[in-house]
């Protein structure tokens, strides 16, 4: 019955995994990269993506940023700045946004209103440091445990976008939690839905995040 009940588990895991992976998701990373530009007022220049590897409850998730992989049309044509991920606040447009040494960067333009200035003001005075973008994958690489990535440059077990669009931009104010949401409760195990502990997890973000620092250096 055991066996039983893990295999049904195992089953679930892949079927909410493909769910996930194949929906909206977001990630976030600390707004250390930005500046103002200059003779452009309330304009700003901000990195919103990158490689850095990222844990999710279903493994590690890559974005890659070689050449072909991000589509940034979307942004460019329709794109705007989000305070929170809410629709409902748009704080800023995005007059232009770009890759270059695998990171997504944007150039963004402040509203006016009041609502979006106090954004504005608590991102120049170092209040808000957190920004985040919202996407879609429509193609992943699944590379096994201790296997290379077509390309070679990334070691799994992880998945990576391979052609993936950002829709949108946010400023955010706590970063979101990926090991935290909707059909994922906070006191369930990852072991429970993977087959592999947490700590493996943590060890093989680790093994991928030293070897961005060390391909960037």
């Amino acid at each position: 019955m055991e066996a039983v009940t893990r295999q049904t588990s195992l089953k679930d895991s892949r079927k909410n995994k493909q769910s996930e992976m194949t929906g909206s998701l977001s990630r976030s990373i600390p707004l250390l990269s930005i500046r103002d530009v200059e003779g452009e007022e309330r304009t700003v220049e901000l990195s919103f993506s990158s490689e850095e590897p990222y844990a999710r409850w279903w493994g590690v998730e890559i974005l890659d940023h070689s050449d072909g992989c991000m589509d940034l049309t979307r942004l460019n044509s329709i794109g705007c700045v989000l305070f929170n991920h809410n629709r409902d606040k748009v704080i800023a447009k995005i007059i232009n946004a770009w890759c270059e040494n695998n990171r997504g960067y944007a150039r963004i333009r402040f509203d006016t209103d009041d609502a979006s200035d106090i954004i504005y003001q608590k991102v120049q005075g170092g209040t808000l440091k957190g920004v985040s973008t919202g996407y879609f994958v429509d193609n992943w690489e699944e590379v096994a445990p201790n296997k290379k990535s077509a390309d070679g440059r990334f070691t799994g077990p992880c998945d990576i976008a391979k052609r993936w669009i950002p829709y949108e931009i946010s400023i955010v104010s706590v970063p979101a939690d990926p090991t935290v949401g909707i059909g994922r409760g906070m006191d369930e195990k990852p072991e429970e839905k993977t087959g592999r502990t947490l700590d493996f997890f943590r060890r093989q973000l680790q093994v991928n995040k030293n070897k961005y620092r060390e391909a960037i250096k």
